[in-house]
């Protein structure tokens, strides 16, 4: 190399990385010893915490967490973490100067010398203040979608329902009627039976429809599949015509899986509606439930999984349709027939819960929509370094 492209002393360098530092506004970069106190501060840090460096140059880095983080521990947990592990991530409340409070995306990274003896922890704070509020509005806008899902899906559940609740009523008032003019004890008795049972199920009934439609926020839980699939499936089939015949196949030995139960129901009736509405001329269709194991060879999805697939006996999908289907909005059926949202729904469902959906088609032949669902299995999940932290009172 000749001399004129060499490179600058190495103390020019080190100046040159200091401004370089300083001069960052997006971001709060400051250093901190290994007992938590500031011992350098940037532009960025003074923009977005609001002090200047002579106000906080040695002072704690509790000075910016919220009190009920500083009373358990998180920013000495943080450092511990960073110290142990060579890097901690947070994603939290952290506050301002003035007292407001901001969301913050955090990294520590232990800092050596080139002898290999500790200096201290570099501190990378970024506000996200912001982007949470997206996020929140996202959420908030997903949510109302959602709903007005459930209740589309809901008026064509009552048409099914509607049948059943006649039939019931027709029991109710003529065994009611049958047993005012009866005098045979037996009989009456009977009687009873067949008016108290009529009453149980439409009990049954009204408890599923209240509980479907009901709108609250997501409660991921472990959930045993076989009672949530059994109890769904029965609701399921009010919506389909008599035409159509809706199997269950559920594996003996179905792992639990940690999900919402109304959105995954919701996910269900919007496959089983989707495969319902393939299918003019009735048919079969097969809600089944087993467990796989995947090895990354399909959307890098790695463990023990739950497999549920919707198979009907309809007319099938091109290869250019199943590219489009998970799209929002984007729908084949005639106007006033469906928003669009029914698989856009289905595939959010599923990325959220760390799964995946995919489709297998083709025209003539049927559709058969496989949704892979994580196990909740006993095994605890290792956490890598730099993930985020959680600390605990």
């Amino acid at each position: 190399m000749a001399d004129d492209q060499a490179l600058p002393p190495s103390g020019l360098t080190e100046r040159s990385y200091e401004l370089l530092v300083r001069a960052v506004v997006d971001y709060a970069i400051y250093m901190i010893d290994p007992q938590g106190r500031i011992i350098t501060w940037n532009t960025g840090a003074e923009r977005i915490k609001g002090y200047r460096a002579d106000e906080v140059i040695g002072r704690q880095l509790t000075l910016f967490f919220p009190e009920e983080d500083v009373r358990e521990g998180k920013p000495q947990c943080l450092i511990d973490t960073a110290l142990r592990e060579g890097r901690a991530q947070d994603e939290g409340w952290r506050v301002r100067k003035d007292g407001s409070r901001f969301w913050a995306l955090a990294v520590l990274d232990v800092v050596h010398d080139e002898a290999g003896n500790l200096i201290g922890l570099a501190k990378i704070t970024r506000d996200m203040t912001e982007r949470q509020e997206i996020q929140r509005h996202l959420d908030e806008v997903r949510g109302q979608l959602f709903q007005a899902q459930k209740m589309e899906a809901l008026g064509q559940l009552t048409g099914g329902m509607a049948h059943d609740f006649n039939n019931l009523l027709t029991v109710i008032i003529g065994s009611s009627d049958l047993a005012r003019r009866s005098r045979d004890p037996e009989r009456l008795r009977i009687l009873l039976e067949n008016i108290h049972e009529a009453g149980l199920r439409g009990r049954e009934l009204t408890a599923s429809l209240l509980t479907f439609a009901r709108h609250r926020a997501p409660e991921p839980q472990v959930l045993d599949l076989r009672s949530t699939l059994e109890s769904a499936s029965a609701l399921f089939a009010q919506g389909l015509p008599k035409t159509i015949d809706l199997q269950l196949e559920i594996a003996s030995d179905l792992h639990p899986v940690r999900a919402d139960a109304n959105q995954l129901e919701m996910a269900l009736l919007n496959l089983i509606f989707n495969a319902r509405d393939a299918m003019e001329q009735g048919g079969r269709i097969l809600l089944r439930a087993e467990n796989r194991e995947l090895h990354g060879d399909w959307q890098e999805l790695q463990g023990d999984f739950v497999l549920l697939s919707v198979s009907d006996d309809g007319c099938g999908m091109s290869a250019e349709l199943q590219e489009r289907i998970f799209e929002p909005f984007f729908t084949t059926k005639k106007f006033g027939k469906g928003t669009g949202l029914g698989l856009s729904q289905v595939y959010g469902f599923a990325r959220n819960t760390g799964g995946a959906i995919r489709v297998e088609s083709s025209p003539g032949q049927g559709t058969r929509m496989a949704l892979y669902l994580p196990a909740a299995l006993a095994s605890g999940a290792v956490r890598q370094a730099g993930a985020p932290v959680e600390c605990q009172p």
